[in-house]
């Protein structure tokens, strides 16, 4: 009996769902209706299963982009995306890692749902335009031009991603260690002068509803924070990058951030319950 290609390609459809959706819980279910419809299929008449588990998903995920950008409208505070534990072996792969981050996630949040299929598979998974356009239903002409345009979008909105691992890992590590004691100059000195915070407690967890600016403020709320008597902060790897784990009274937030020429230029801090679910179940993200 040869190997189910959903089986063998799960990963990647899941994977596929999560960048277009940023909820690993609606690319859950369109990974599961995916499956749904794969089994309906007369298997014999597909050529490229690959290609067109792919179409399947994306057109699936592409239907719940549109019925969620309601709910997301009336979300309370920043809607931020669902932080995934990954394994070393994403963060190898160094364009998977940049592209499945909080960071590129959160800009991909601003793109329109046929934008965010295009740029998600020409230029994550580099699938050709004649493929892109028989799933979005435009010509490979159009669907050319929607890349372009959400190419230049996401470009002036990305931050400038530190490659270098080693240099975001220093970055981490300092911002831990000033944690751990309430070192207000140790966090300034590991955060950027600019430097951004975005919560999101989906009114359901206390989080800032706007985001934080500025090293002085950011560092004084970040000193404040890990005075609580059982602040507890974890190494961890979220989405691919180096992130933190912070536990206090039973509650947990996942901290994503962005490094830029040595200094933390953005913090993600996700602490909606119902978004940390599968802190301690490890996604596996393929490409």
């Amino acid at each position: 009996m040869t190997d189910d290609p959903f089986v063998t390609h799960r990963s990647l459809l899941f994977t596929v769902a999560y960048e277009m959706l940023g909820s690993a819980a609606d690319a859950e279910d369109v990974v599961q209706e995916t499956w749904l419809r794969w089994a309906e299929v007369d298997k014999a008449e597909v050529h490229d299963p690959r290609a067109y588990l792919v179409r399947i998903v994306t057109r699936q995920a592409l239907n719940r982009l549109r019925s969620v950008s309601r709910r997301r409208e009336e979300y309370i505070g920043e809607w931020l995306p669902e932080p995934l534990l990954t394994s070393p072996d994403v963060a190898e792969d160094v364009e998977l890692a940049e592209n499945v981050s909080i960071a590129m996630l959160t800009v991909l949040e601003t793109l329109g749902p046929v934008e965010r299929a295009v740029f998600v598979l020409h230029e994550v998974f580099e699938t050709p335009y004649q493929e892109i356009a028989e799933v979005v239903s435009k010509t490979p002409a159009a669907v050319r031009q929607i890349a372009h345009r959400a190419r230049e979008h996401v470009a002036a909105r990305r931050p400038r991603m530190q490659v270098d691992r080693a240099q975001q890992q220093a970055a981490v590590e300092k911002l831990m260690a000033a944690l751990s004691t309430g070192d207000v100059q140790g966090l300034m000195e590991v955060i950027a002068p600019d430097v951004v915070v975005i919560a999101d407690g989906g009114g359901i967890a206390t989080a800032a509803r706007k985001p934080i600016v500025g090293v002085e403020r950011v560092a004084a709320f970040l000193a404040r924070a890990a005075k609580f008597p059982d602040f507890m902060t974890t190494p961890t790897c979220f989405n691919g990058m180096p992130g933190i784990r912070i536990d206090v009274g039973g509650e947990a937030t996942a901290v994503s951030v962005v490094v830029e020429d040595g200094l933390i230029t953005r913090v993600y801090a996700i602490r909606n319950p119902h978004k940390l679910e599968r802190l301690d179940k490890e996604a596996e993200l393929r490409r």
